[in-house]
């Protein structure tokens, strides 16, 4: 059994009239939950938009507020996220590259390939070639008898959100298609819709985690307020890969 949580869209840097100490606390109530489980947790995803606008300081805060907890998450960019601070900062990596940033990870009961679905400069999310390209060779060289999944930001399917769906990732054929030439794929996992959301892409089980620093409504909730909820407290997703080879999916509301 390969247990383990999933958390998206802190925004780091969100003010609301507050200088951004809303999304902090809320990024803080969140890992602070995680950090005192008293089970253990085989990985910690992060699935994007970590920084609101892509500045280097909410990249260090960020990075900051990872090592106060111990909660050190596996991640991908979104479409907040800007390549050259994201890389240099969380990653250690060279600032002035503007490719994709894409990451495999092998640990002892999975694989994690976590995609760069932004678009940089525009809201909706796209796989490009080259990250396609890679996912195809990283997964082919993964073990075939340990479960992978694929992680980005923006979901590759409609979740039947009035805001989320004109900006989700486009281009889904494409992935489809090399997923469905790797049968240890076990789960495609996603933020950006800011409201967990299950369905299924290419014939394995698709995972949008909730928003940590707003909650996005359905049409049939009504906007008399807006679509997006600032009240409603932050979620998280917990995820258990079983025996069986069955993905179970538990979300959990962060007091």
């Amino acid at each position: 059994m390969f247990t383990f949580a999933q958390i998206s869209d802190i925004h780091i840097g969100q003010d609301r009239g507050d200088g951004g100490a809303r999304a902090r606390e809320r990024a803080e109530r969140v890992l602070g939950y995680l950090a005192r489980l008293p089970g253990e947790l085989d990985a910690v995803l992060l699935t994007g938009d970590i920084a609101d606008h892509g500045e280097e300081a909410e990249y260090r805060l960020a990075a900051k507020l990872f090592a106060d907890h111990g909660v050190l998450p596996l991640i991908c960019p979104g479409n907040h996220d800007a390549r050259g601070p994201y890389r240099s900062i969380l990653l250690g990596g060279d600032g002035a590259d503007a490719s994709p940033v894409n990451q495999v990870h092998q640990l002892l009961g999975a694989t994690f390939l976590m995609c760069d679905s932004s678009v940089p400069g525009r809201g909706h999310g796209y796989l490009d070639d080259a990250t396609l390209g890679w996912l195809d060779q990283a997964l082919a060289g993964a073990p075939g008898d340990k479960p992978a999944f694929v992680c980005f930001h923006h979901p590759p399917a409609r979740l039947h959100g009035q805001y989320v769906d004109p900006i989700r990732q486009f281009g889904e054929e494409r992935l489809a298609e090399v997923v469905g030439r790797h049968s240890q794929v076990a789960g495609l996992l996603c933020g950006h819709s800011h409201t967990p959301a299950v369905t299924t892409f290419a014939g394995v089980p698709l995972v949008a985690a909730p928003g940590v620093v707003s909650t996005l409504r359905m049409p049939w909730e009504g906007e008399e307020d807006g679509p997006v909820d600032y009240e409603l407290p932050p979620l998280l997703a917990f995820h258990v890969y079983d025996d069986e080879g069955r993905l179970t999916t538990h979300f959990r509301v962060v007091p």
